[in-house]
C-alpha cells in the first residue's frame, strides 16, 4: 500500500483504481475487526456457559470428571453450531458489502447524470433569457426609442455637436407630428445617414420666406424665436417662392438657419409622413444640459 501511495499518479483511470483499492483494504480491515470482536465475544459467551453447565452438574452430583466429559461434549457441539454461524455471517457480510459497492456504483451514476441534466437545464434557460433580452432590446429600439448622437452644427443653439438624445419612436404611432417638434429623417436617396431637424410647415400648408428672411405659413407670418440667426435671402433656397405641401408631408429646417442642409434644399425637400422615424425628446449628455427638449 505504501508503495502504490509513493507512486505518481499518471491519469484519472490509475487514480480511480487505486482509490477503489484502497476501499478494499479498508473493508477487509472492518472484517477482520468485526470477526476478531465476534471470536471474542463468542469465547466469553462459551465460557460463561461452561461455567454454568459446571456448575449445574455439581448441584446433581455428579463427579468432575463427568462434567468435564459432558462439557466437552457441549463445546464440540458448541464449535460446529460457531462454524455454521460464522460461515453465515461471513456470508451476510459479504452479500452486504457487494450490495454496498452496488448501490454506492449506483448513485454516482445517478449523481454524474443528475449533474449533467442540470448543466443542460441551466444551459437552456440561460438560452431563454439572452433570446428574451434580445428579443425586447430589438422591440425598443425599433417600436419605442433609442439613443443617437447629434453630428455638426445645424441646430444650434438648440442642439450642439456630440449631444447625445433619446429618441421617441412610439408617440407618431398614436399621434401626428406637430410644429416646432424636433425630428430624424434619412435624407433622401441616402438611408445610411440621419438629418435631425424642425418641423416648421405641416401637410396642407404653403411656406414661403420673404426677403428679409421672415417666415410665412399660408401667407402669415410665423412668430418663432428658434432661429439663431435671420435667415439671409441667399439661403431661402425653395422657400423664396410659395411650397405647397401635400397631405402627409412636412417642411423642415436647422435652427442654425443660414448653416443648414434641409427643406429649402432640393435634394433635402420636404419630409413625408412615414420618412419620420421619431421625436428627439430627451437630451442624456452633456449631463449638464440634461433635459426635455424644446
Amino acid at each position: 500500500m505504501s508503495g502504490r501511495k509513493n507512486k505518481e499518479i499518471e491519469s484519472i483511470d490509475e487514480a480511480k483504481e487505486i482509490f477503489y483499492s484502497l476501499a478494499d483494504d479498508r473493508k477487509q480491515e472492518k472484517r477482520a475487526l468485526r470477526e476478531a470482536a465476534r471470536e471474542e465475544k463468542r469465547l466469553a459467551k462459551e465460557q460463561a456457559k461452561e461455567e454454568a453447565e459446571l456448575l449445574k452438574k455439581k448441584k446433581k452430583g455428579l463427579s468432575e470428571d463427568e462434567a468435564e466429559a459432558d462439557s466437552d461434549k457441549e463445546e464440540a457441539k458448541a464449535e460446529v453450531t460457531k462454524d455454521t454461524d460464522s460461515a453465515a455471517a461471513d456470508t451476510d457480510s459479504e452479500d452486504v458489502e457487494d450490495s454496498e459497492e452496488k448501490s454506492s456504483k449506483k448513485y454516482r451514476g445517478r449523481k454524474k447524470k443528475k449533474e449533467k441534466v442540470n448543466i443542460l437545464k441551466e444551459l437552456y434557460y440561460l438560452a431563454i433569457y439572452i433570446g428574451i433580452v434580445i428579443v425586447v432590446c430589438f422591440l425598443i429600439i425599433t417600436f419605442v426609442g433609442e439613443r443617437t448622437t447629434v453630428q455638426g452644427d445645424s441646430m444650434l443653439p438648440t442642439l450642439t455637436n456630440n449631444d447625445s438624445l433619446w429618441i421617441d419612436k412610439i408617440s407618431y404611432r398614436f399621434t401626428d407630428p406637430k410644429r416646432f417638434d424636433v425630428i430624424i429623417f434619412p435624407p433622401r436617396n441616402n438611408d445610411e445617414k440621419i438629418y435631425i431637424k424642425r418641423i416648421i410647415g405641416l401637410p396642407g400648408e404653403t411656406v414661403q420666406i420673404d426677403e428679409k428672411g421672415n417666415i410665412f405659413i399660408d401667407g402669415k407670418l410665423l412668430e418663432e424665436d428658434y432661429g439663431l440667426e435671420i435667415i439671409e435671402s441667399s439661403r431661402r433656397g425653395v422657400a423664396s417662392s410659395p411650397v405647397i405641401l401635400g397631405h402627409n408631408e412636412y417642411f423642415v429646417m436647422g435652427d442654425n438657419r443660414n448653416n443648414s442642409m434641409d427643406s429649402r434644399s432640393s435634394s433635402v425637400g420636404n419630409v413625408k409622413r412615414d420618412e419620420i422615424i421619431g421625436k428627439a425628446v430627451f437630451r442624456l449628455a452633456p449631463f449638464k444640459k440634461f433635459g426635455k427638449i424644446k
